[in-house]
């Protein structure tokens, strides 16, 4: 195979701005100088693995007669855990879910949940990049 066809990743891929603030990224990162503890990946493992069972409860903002007290408080632990990551567009959405839940209404949540979920994909996907090892990728043929 020729040099071509390989890429070499940079040591830790930049998330978006858009999507994981930085500074969040780098208090978490001052709390583990030089790696060695690998707190960065293990808070993002965590998250990542707790996020299943939160998306779960959090889907059921799209019901007709969705569980208020259960959703206010996956939201409340969510917009917790994203905001620890700089995920601060999921953090905001949820403590909308969250406040909304706590009021019990119900009239604006199937779409704001809409779009926790993509904030939640947006999150997940920028996260799990920075959990890529470097090193050489093979270009797409």
């Amino acid at each position: 195979m020729s040099p071509d066809h390989i890429l070499t990743m940079p040591p830790r891929l930049s998330p978006s701005p858009t999507v994981l603030d930085e500074q969040a990224l780098a208090r978490l990162r001052e709390l583990d100088p030089g790696g060695t503890n690998h707190l960065l990946e293990r808070v993002i493992g965590a998250f990542l693995k707790a996020l299943e069972q939160q998306e779960a409860v959090l889907r059921q903002g799209l019901a007709p007669a969705p569980d208020l007290p259960a959703l206010r408080h996956v939201a409340h632990t969510l917009k917790s855990a994203a905001a620890s990551l700089g995920a601060s567009a999921l953090s905001e959405r949820c403590a909308q879910i969250e406040a909304m839940a706590r009021a019990g209404e119900v009239q604006g949540l199937p779409a704001l949940t809409t779009t926790a979920m993509a904030d939640i994909d947006a999150a997940r996907l920028a996260l799990q990049q920075l959990l890529l090892p470097p090193g050489p990728m093979k270009a797409p043929t």
